[in-house]
């Protein structure tokens, strides 16, 4: 009881912190609520049953108060005219040292070393909050400050090591993470067009992750070749899985294709061509890993494994799940076409 009640403070101050970044109109308050979601996500990651989470607990704290010490020097030197030849040099590069600590606390590449390996020793609840929620807060800091080239630089490396990487990757986690990495890509330009395209589009990417990570959990799932024998019994629910794995993949005409294609019609009036033509080639690689992936999970039906299947499995939560997604997109696609001016 006392574990649960912890665990209940530490994501209500997680939820808080993040909600004091969002709301602050200063450098410092950004600061302060991006150090109280830190410090309640730590012991949410720690399992006294689990070395491993240890060791990642450890490796997040360093990395994210690393990028912290950055993001932090960098707003006192822009905020106190200590050296007018130093606040002069900090002022041309403010955007770039920003931007670079915020994108090491996204784990956004080319600073994506500490991500893969952090998220093996993650419990499925917590790699769902790192991979969503702890994405949040960043993202609107990023929207404050200006577009600038290190941000095509870093779209750049993010669309492209998100997919390359995520091709000879058989952890269920690395799997995910790199999809992230992918993903954040995305998200960074979606940022400069409008608030309500990136907001849509971090909606869309959450509910999938959530529809995936809750079968993930339930049955157990942590490698590639525990998929051929997932659920045999019910293939409509391995089907629905595999059809999250492509919407994630952005195949259309799944949910998940359609903030990507705002995204490229808003790059297409833009006229940034290279950019687009660049994110759509690695995009069309992804797809072919994601649609080998779904075609050998559905014709290898090993019957006689079921070392990864959990016995006690309520399948009325799955079909909730299933049914609140179908429901949620639904009203976001609704949603889109009502609005469809505002993008």
């Amino acid at each position: 009881m006392i574990n649960l009640i912890s665990k209940f403070i530490f994501c209500s101050t997680l939820i808080i912190g993040t909600l004091i970044t969002i709301s602050s109109s200063s450098w410092i308050g950004i600061w302060i609520g991006l150090e109280i979601n830190l410090l309640s996500f730590i012991p949410l990651i720690i399992d006294n049953n689990n070395l491993i989470s240890t060791e990642s607990s450890i490796k997040y704290f360093l990395i994210q108060a690393f990028a912290s010490l950055i993001f932090l020097f960098t707003i006192i030197i822009y905020t106190t005219k200590i050296n007018f030849l130093f606040q002069i040099i900090i002022s041309y590069n403010e955007n770039i040292i920003i931007n670079s600590a915020i994108i090491l606390k996204l784990g956004a590449a080319p600073f994506h070393f500490w991500f893969p390996s952090l998220i093996e020793g993650l419990s499925w609840f917590n790699s769902l909050i790192i991979l969503t929620w702890q994405k949040l807060a960043p993202l609107i800091i990023v929207s404050y400050t200006a577009f600038n080239n290190i941000l095509i630089i870093f779209i750049l490396f993010s669309t492209f090591i998100g997919r390359i990487r995520g091709l000879n990757q058989t952890s269920l986690r690395k799997i995910l993470v790199f999809s992230s990495i992918n993903h954040i890509g995305w998200l960074l330009i979606s940022l400069f067009y409008r608030n309500l395209l990136w907001i849509f589009y971090f909606l869309i990417y959450l509910i999938i992750n959530i529809s995936i990570i809750i079968i993930f959990y339930l049955f157990n799932l942590f490698n590639i070749n525990q998929l051929f024998s997932f659920n045999n019994k019910f293939p409509l629910l391995k089907f629905c899985f595999i059809i999250n794995f492509l919407s994630l993949g952005g195949l259309p005409p799944f949910i998940g294709f359609l903030p990507k294609w705002i995204v490229i019609e808003n790059l297409i009036y833009t006229n940034n061509l290279f950019i687009l033509f660049f994110i759509v080639i690695i995009t069309l690689i992804t797809l072919f890993f994601y649609i080998r992936l779904t075609f050998s999970a559905f014709n290898l039906n090993y019957l006689s494994f079921f070392w990864n299947i959990s016995k006690n499995i309520n399948f009325k939560i799955l079909n909730f799940n299933l049914l609140i997604n179908i429901i949620i997109s639904v009203l976001l696609i609704l949603f889109l076409i009502n609005n469809f001016y505002l993008f």
